[in-house]
């Protein structure tokens, strides 16, 4: 009798800690697992893992707009989960399959990425000059859908894709609106709003996460970021910095790169005496034809003078050009001399995203001596 008073007083026991254990358990609160992923230059998006999914905000998708929220959740996990109503502008399942892209600034990444199969759709084809994505375009995988200010909703709709990659200017873009409703999500991208050329190069951290493919992202720029600062090193030996001019006449106004632009970062990382390097703007600074003469007619270097690419041309295009001294010394470079083989500029295409080339072009036009095998890539002398 004892033994058998024993055993049930055991088995009591082990019951209470069993569930003693288990509610402890159900009870534990639930712990946050959120991290942000570093972006250390770029400032128009955030990266945030949750224990679950990821969430992607844009900040900045065009001169200011309004943020924009994604969560972007493993195909597996996407039937079981559920979300507030409005609490992400999209939600979209990973790793993405078919994704329309509506800029050239988006090819690159992708390709990077081995993610380029995945593109079935990009609005006027003749823009895109990589040549591992002109053959997707020549065998149809990748369609035209005509121009992305009024892009093919009709075609976008039977393709069906999972994910559309939207540039815009402003909010204003009907084929978008249309898209969304028929659920197709929209995800902005403002790559083109950085204004620093790592800023710019750091937008893969964006598209990574899309098909899972963050380590590689971070990987890719971490070796652009090692080589452009061991290329911006170099040039900060030399003593010698030439003055420089950028930019050209459309119409009647003269638009040079402001002083905290793209343009005005690589000019002084490449140790050039920029100047219009005192001015504020991020974008452009329109000026008139007088105002610029006067103050670079003696310039040693002139950089993307619009879209002319000889100096027959430019003589032409404005008899004027021709009192530059960089002019009448042959020291002009364009970007827009390199073309894909239906007429797009590879620097706007691809130069985003290698900055560390762009970088070493200009030290090796600038301080030539420094880089003495380098080859120029994206920036070009007139012919």
């Amino acid at each position: 009798m004892a033994k058998k008073q024993w055993s049930i007083l055991f088995l009591g026991f082990f019951l209470v800690v069993v569930m003693g254990c288990k509610q402890a358990k159900k009870t534990q609160p639930v712990q946050n697992q959120e991290s942000t992923s570093s972006i250390t230059y770029a400032t128009g998006f955030t990266v945030k893992k949750q224990a679950d999914f990821t969430v992607i905000e844009v900040n900045a998708a065009w001169p200011g707009a309004d943020n924009f929220k994604y969560a972007l959740v493993p195909k597996e996990k996407l039937p079981a989960m559920t979300f507030p109503r409005d609490a992400y502008d999209a939600i979209i399942g990973t790793p993405v399959e078919k994704v329309v892209l509506t800029s050239t600034t988006h090819i690159e990444p992708l390709k990077q990425l081995e993610e380029l199969n995945t593109i079935v759709g990009f609005p006027n084809t003749d823009y895109i000059s990589s040549p591992e994505a002109r053959k997707l375009v020549e065998s149809k995988h990748i369609q035209d859908l005509g121009m992305n200010d009024v892009l093919n909703t009709e075609m976008v709709l039977e393709m069906n894709p999972e994910l559309i990659i939207g540039f815009s200017i402003n909010e204003e873009n009907k084929a978008y609106d249309i898209l969304k409703k028929a659920r197709i999500p929209v995800v902005y991208n403002g790559d083109w709003v950085e204004h620093t050329p790592l800023g710019k190069a750091e937008w893969i951290k964006f598209f990574a996460p899309f098909f899972q493919k963050e380590a590689l992202g971070d990987s890719i720029f971490s070796e652009v970021e090692t080589s452009y600062k061991q290329a911006k090193a170099l040039a900060q030996k030399t003593k010698s910095r030439p003055t420089v001019l950028t930019g050209g006449l459309y119409k009647d106004v003269w638009y040079v790169a402001g002083g905290n632009s793209w343009m005005a970062q690589f000019m002084e990382d490449a140790n050039a005496d920029y100047l219009w390097s005192n001015t504020e703007e991020t974008g452009s600074v329109g000026l008139s034809l007088e105002s610029v003469l006067e103050q670079a007619q003696d310039a040693e270097y002139w950089f993307n003078p619009s879209a002319q690419t000889t100096y027959t041309e430019l003589g032409e295009a404005n008899t004027h050009h021709q009192q530059f001294e960089a002019f009448k010394n042959k020291k002009v470079y364009s970007n827009a001399i390199e073309k894909g083989e239906t007429g797009g500029i590879i620097f706007y295409e691809l130069a985003p995203h290698r900055p560390d080339i762009v970088l070493r072009d200009f030290i090796k036009i600038l301080h030539p001596e420094l880089l003495p095998e380098h080859q120029l890539q994206f920036i070009k002398p007139l012919q």
